[in-house]
């Protein structure tokens, strides 16, 4: 008797989880991003919203929730009534990241958040000051190596991707700049324009544009092959530095405990959009290449990135808190 009714109660559970499904949704849905308007994974935001208000036949609304490099508008997706009216998009920080940076976080992302599929993702580019008188990495890594001492870099804040790629490459070559951080790309791009850093990594879409016009030099991905947007530009394996992968992905999550079936439905009208020409190219002006992995694929990527960004933090002891 005991075993009939918790098999009856899972099969109310299911059934309650599809039908739900079926008639989300209903209302608004919120789509918070952890960072401010005009950032990449706002511009993706976007992007995604008008789509899924396209298909879906109610509007999703763009919030954003910036501030402590993420995590607060992470934290308000985790704490959100896990009833499929809220969902988010965040990146490696907030999602992976940040669990070792910082002493503690008000959420767990492991347990707090659910997975439902990375959304696009661009390659980071090394780049460096016209100033500093490279023509390729392969006479950067020998400056480096020789007058480290003499040279900045900036980032787009301390313990973000950008420094973290940084001084695994400063750890790769045995030299020794000094880190300047910024509040974010733009910044980092102007103290690159004027020689008050020689050199930083940073995503694609924020320094494509101002090499292309001259402003300053980009030297290589840290992709593991070169990136069909960049087809010109090399790796960083093939200037001699291995080990490095930071691609700028933007990830897809809801409450922990949103119905799986409303899961589902996200992932697969999210898989569908990718698909479209309209809004690859739309990605692609951004320097952004579609995604749209499973769940269980981007769970496989977050444990990617702590195991590979863990020991480069505790090994150069990189706290935020």
């Amino acid at each position: 008797m005991k075993k009939l009714l918790l098999l009856t109660a899972a099969v109310a559970l299911l059934t309650t989880s599809v039908v739900k499904a079926q008639t989300w949704p209903t209302r608004n849905v919120r789509c918070i991003v952890p960072f401010a308007a005009g950032s990449t994974p706002d511009s993706i935001g976007r992007i995604l919203a008008d789509r899924l208000q396209t298909k879906l036949g109610v509007p999703f609304v763009v919030e954003n929730k910036p501030g402590a490099s993420g995590n607060t508008g992470t934290d308000a997706i985790a704490k959100s009534e896990a009833d499929g009216y809220t969902i988010g998009l965040s990146i490696v920080g907030p999602l992976a990241l940040n669990k070792l940076l910082f002493k503690a976080l008000p959420y767990d992302p492991a347990r707090d958040l659910a997975p439902i599929t990375i959304v696009a993702t661009q390659p980071s580019v090394l780049v460096a000051s016209n100033e500093l008188g490279v023509k390729d990495s392969v006479s950067f890594v020998t400056l480096l190596k020789k007058d480290s001492a003499k040279l900045n870099y900036g980032s787009i804040g301390y313990g973000s991707l950008s420094h973290l790629s940084m001084v695994v490459i400063a750890m790769k070559t045995e030299a020794h700049p000094e880190h300047i951080a910024y509040a974010g790309s733009p910044n980092v791009v102007t103290a690159l324009t004027r020689n008050d850093v020689q050199m930083s990594v940073l995503p694609a879409a924020s320094v494509a544009p101002q090499a292309q016009a001259g402003l300053l030099k980009m030297l290589a991905v840290t992709s593991a092959t070169r990136s069909a947007l960049l087809p010109d530009v090399p790796t960083l394996r093939e200037s001699g530095i291995e080990g490095i992968e930071a691609g700028a992905w933007i990830g897809l999550v809801a409450p922990a405990n949103t119905p799986a079936a409303i899961q589902d439905k996200i992932y697969a009208t999210v898989v569908e959009i990718m698909a479209e020409p309209a809004v690859r190219e739309k990605l692609t002006a951004l320097y952004m290449e579609p995604v749209a992995n499973t769940p269980n694929e981007f769970r496989a990527v977050i444990k990617q990135e702590l195991d590979r960004w863990g020991p480069v933090i505790e090994k150069n002891n990189i706290r935020i808190q």
